[in-house]
């Protein structure tokens, strides 16, 4: 009896070690909102989702192989918790697997672009909800499927995450310098819906109160035409408040299209203001059109309030106005697909309380 006890005591043991080497972490987080948007006469009341974070289910997890090297993986779905039907469940949000070390991290799979992050990280309200940055300016780097025939929309699928990535980060602890690079096969001909050849990068310096950085990248569209995106942000932390600002510069070169180039110049001054377990966020938002689309001109504000309840559940309230300056090509949360371009002045306003929770 007693060896029994001592085998298993000695199995436990090992088993032990082993689970110290490796780890498998289940997370997520359910957002969900009472929404009104108005754009235009058209007005839509609904239980909204993704707020303030995305809602999701994901796995992840690393192994320790020795030497300071190791492997990870990061599986991550979208939730469209408002009807439960997740979205037809998949791992488009990420999914990847990763080599890691003292020389950074090598990672392959579908993930986020590196022209996408100042944009998100940047943004007082994470481009999430009625209050995103991404309201005033998708439209120009949206997918299509006719891209050809909608000059509005370049047809990339690399806005935010592009597919068959394979991508380089610095790693952390060399003064503050951080970055990243990262290329993307389009694997067949260029049609409608597989313009994904991408190739882009980043880098930042983040110390005490300032993180500043730039980021570029260029999606290959059909034939021989480009999307191109710059961007470059900042913050710094006074304490009492962190104030944001970013730039970005998006065009279309249709090169030897027949549809004439478009673009876009966007601004954004930001500011997240702590206040005991609540922050209030604000922001101010401007697109300039350039080329086919130059005079265009769409403004965004947008204030919010998050009150953490704890560390993982939160409530929260956002109220945001857009308005379109002539025939603008941008508008906010549109209440479906065929409101997304207006004619006019025409305005979109949008409200949404709602709560978070993460796991």
């Amino acid at each position: 009896m007693k060896k029994s006890l001592l085998a298993l005591a000695v199995l436990g043991a090992f088993a032990g070690a082993a689970s110290a080497q490796s780890s498998v972490t289940l997370f997520g987080i359910v957002d969900l909102n009472a929404r009104y948007v108005k754009t235009g006469d058209v007005k839509v009341k609904s239980l909204g989702t993704d707020g303030i974070n995305s809602s999701r289910l994901g796995f992840r997890g690393v192994e320790d192989l020795g030497g300071g090297l190791k492997a990870g993986f990061h599986l991550e779905g979208a939730l469209t918790p408002d009807d439960g039907t997740a979205g037809g469940f998949n791992f488009r949000r990420r999914s990847t697997v990763s080599l890691l070390g003292n020389f950074g991290e090598v990672r392959l799979g579908r993930d986020y672009t590196p022209s996408f992050w100042n944009l998100t990280v940047f943004d007082p309200f994470g481009t999430n909800g009625v209050g995103s940055f991404l309201n005033i300016f998708t439209q120009n780097g949206a997918a299509s499927t006719s891209p050809l025939s909608t000059p509005l929309l370049s047809g990339a699928t690399t806005l935010v995450r592009a597919n068959n990535t394979i991508g380089y980060f610095l790693p952390s602890g060399i003064g503050g310098i951080y970055g990243q690079a990262q290329v993307a096969a389009n694997e067949g001909p260029a049609t409608a819906t597989a313009a994904n050849k991408y190739a882009g990068g980043r880098i930042g310096y983040a110390a005490g109160p300032i993180d500043v950085a730039a980021a570029y990248g260029q999606t290959w569209l059909i034939g021989d035409g480009k999307f191109k995106i710059f961007n470059v942000g900042g913050s710094y932390d006074f304490g009492l408040a962190k104030a944001t600002a970013q730039y970005v510069d998006m065009k279309t070169d249709r090169v030897g299209g027949v549809v004439a180039d478009g673009g876009a110049k966007v601004y954004q001054l930001g500011v997240i203001v702590p206040m005991g377990q609540g922050e209030i966020h604000a922001a101010y938002d401007r697109a300039t059109g350039r080329d086919t689309f130059e005079g265009l001109k769409a403004r965004q504000i947008a204030l919010g309030y998050v009150y953490n309840l704890s560390k993982r559940t939160a409530i929260y309230g956002t109220v945001s106005d857009l308005k379109n300056d002539g025939t603008a090509f941008v508008v906010a949360t549109p209440p479906s697909a065929a409101s997304s371009i207006f004619t006019g002045d025409e305005k979109s306003r949008g409200l949404e309380v709602g709560l978070r929770h993460s796991f």
